[in-house]
């Protein structure tokens, strides 16, 4: 399922395996948190999101660097 989400006034693709609502909240919870709070590497792959992939509990932020490229826990 592909879903959209408004980030730091984007729209971002989130593509889910399974439709839980619950995922996308978490989603922006943890991506603000770590926007402010996360390490340097982290902070640049969500500044250069350009589409989120949801595995279970496992969230895939692509970038528009593939080498910024990070796989995050949303639990």
């Amino acid at each position: 399922m592909k879903t959209m989400i408004l980030f730091n006034n984007r729209t971002i693709p989130v593509y889910l395996a399974d439709t839980n609502k619950k995922s996308i909240e978490k989603l922006s919870d943890v991506l603000n948190r770590k926007l402010t709070t996360g390490k340097n590497a982290l902070k640049n792959c969500i500044k250069s999101l350009i589409s989120v992939e949801i595995n279970g509990s496992e969230a895939t932020l692509h970038s528009l660097y593939e080498k910024d490229t990070l796989t995050i826990s949303l639990y």
